[in-house]
């Protein structure tokens, strides 16, 4: 598919992303989805390749090329599996804070490390009694002399087993009003004294990212590991959120395009009172159906991602894109899983059914979607 902001040199990185994964992913994917893990050896692979992190500037190991290469990376992964979007994570989500928030001494310490795949990152939003409430969240951070002690517990935190630097949203001032003012940002280390894992959660679906709760019991952390100024990280998760739905959006787009195709090869093959089922009315209309809105879904993602690109404030659009495009991919699985007509371990349809719900619910649910949108309505 063309997109207006691809050009001759995304196409041959994103023939040459293609060509890696069919050797060094695909054939392994079922494999990690048992092991309920992608092994660290992958991302190490991807690190070697140049497809971590590509948009971070040369002197720390990207390639400093702009945000299409990184489209095409989250494309092309969500063709191979949802669970595969630890690595978007990563990429698009966790580093851009400290390429953008950083100190020169923190680039210097640690991207190097996050585009070369021996480093893996993660961020630390949510509690166990705080989602879309941010503003309420319970971690606090307390500074004593040259440290901070963290305390606290984080819950459904993505790449939460293997990552190596974690970002976390913490609460630096208690006594802050309005209390969002009080948050801050601080990247904890994998070997921090007081910070541990805690279980490894089992998920609907999404089976090999990994997924875990995070435990922090006076924790250590250096002042120099404070990302930003303190207080201002409720604003820098606002401002990151943009990009973070987007990749939301692109995942969600590209899997009902995949569950598409799956399943216009499947009833183009499968036969049934004669001839193949989709010569039957009705399947030919749901198809219709389906392919009308994955055409507008795309063209209107194409245009999000061209104005991001351009550094156009566009959260209110990338909130109806996350909520339309996510609704969007549950309402094809189901479909695509009718029309397959069994619930079956060896369609792959079935996997893909059990991963796009929780797109719904991560980045921010759609129900928050809706009420961002309703307020840029002026309601």
């Amino acid at each position: 598919m063309n997109h207006p902001y691809m050009t001759e040199d995304h196409e041959i990185f994103r023939s040459s992303l293609r060509k890696f994964l069919q050797k060094e992913a695909y054939p392994h994917y079922q494999q990690w989805e048992e092991n309920r893990l992608v092994p660290r050896s992958f991302w190490k692979q991807m690190g070697d390749q140049g497809f971590l992190c590509p948009d971070v500037d040369e002197e720390y190991g990207g390639s400093g090329v702009d945000w299409g290469f990184s489209v095409i990376i989250n494309e092309e992964l969500e063709r191979v599996g949802s669970g595969l979007i630890g690595i978007g994570l990563h990429n698009d989500i966790v580093v851009p804070y400290i390429s953008e928030y950083g100190t020169a001494a923190q680039k210097k310490r640690w991207l190097p490390s996050c585009t070369s795949g021996d480093m893996i990152t993660a961020i630390a939003m949510t509690e166990p009694g705080a989602g879309s409430d941010l503003a309420g969240i319970k971690t606090t951070a307390r500074l004593t002399g040259d440290h901070y002690i963290v305390n606290g517990q984080k819950t459904f935190i993505t790449n939460g087993i293997q990552s190596d630097l974690v970002i976390i949203a913490c609460k630096t001032d208690t006594g802050a009003v309005p209390p969002y003012k009080g948050i801050s940002l601080l990247a904890v280390e994998r070997d921090a004294e007081g910070f541990s894992r805690g279980r490894k959660l089992e998920k609907v679906g999404l089976h090999c990212q990994d997924t875990a709760e995070l435990i922090f019991e006076d924790c250590i952390v250096p002042k120099q590991n404070l990302i930003g100024e303190e207080g201002k990280g409720f604003h820098y998760l606002m401002k990151k959120l943009q990009q973070e739905r987007l990749v939301v959006a692109i995942a969600a787009q590209v899997s009902s395009e995949h569950m598409f195709a799956l399943t216009l090869d499947y009833i183009k093959s499968r036969q049934a009172f004669g001839k193949s089922i989709s010569q039957f009315q009705h399947i030919q209309f749901n198809m219709a159906d389906m392919a009308a809105d994955i055409e507008m879904g795309r063209a209107f993602l194409d245009g999000l991602i061209a104005e991001h690109m351009r550094g156009i404030d566009v959260n209110a659009k990338v909130s109806m894109a996350k909520l339309k495009l996510t609704e969007m991919s549950r309402r094809i699985a189901a479909e695509c899983m009718q029309l397959h007509g069994g619930y079956m371990e060896e369609y792959e349809i079935a996997r893909r059914y059990r991963d796009v719900p929780v797109a719904s619910i991560y980045a921010g649910t759609n129900e928050i979607m809706k009420v961002i949108i309703a307020k840029n309505l002026g309601l």
